[in-house]
């Protein structure tokens, strides 16, 4: 077996240059009132049925803390709060047409970054990556590593 002793710090920095280079990407595309964790609600709520409850045990944080940062998002204009059909004590989230715009900005600023990988590894190496990647990550929803 290889040893590698700085493998999770380079995972970890990999993590965080890919979210610095979606801020940025997001930043350039005119949604300069969103930071990260947002980018991770947003993850959330676009699965769709996320109340502010589902939202902080999604990220890991506060009720409250989730809804001062559903407060922020509706203050906004990136997200909608609705009545929730079974529920009546719930209200749903849902992203509005800037929230997708600001998803769609996201994602677009990760395949630029991963593009950049992609021009500095040979080919053979960019699919070996993808690859070795598919086979550790356990699959699921995007969410903050805090």
């Amino acid at each position: 077996m290889t040893d590698f002793p700085d493998l999770p710090a380079l995972v970890l920095r990999a993590a965080t240059q890919l979210v610095d280079a979606i801020q940025d990407g997001v930043a350039a595309r005119g949604f300069t009132d969103v930071r990260p964790s947002h980018g991770f609600a947003f993850a959330r709520i676009s699965a769709g049925d996320a109340t502010a409850s589902d939202l902080a045990e999604h990220l890991g944080v506060t009720k409250q803390a989730a809804g001062q940062l559903v407060d922020q998002l509706v203050e906004r204009g990136y997200v909608t709060r609705e009545a929730d059909p079974t529920d009546a004590r719930a209200r749903l989230l849902r992203l509005t047409d800037r929230g997708w715009a600001c998803t769609r900005a996201a994602d677009d600023a990760a395949r630029e970054a991963v593009a950049q990988w992609e021009l500095r590894l040979d080919p053979a190496t960019y699919a070996a990556l993808g690859t070795a990647l598919r086979t550790v990550v356990t699959p699921g929803g995007l969410r903050p590593s805090w």
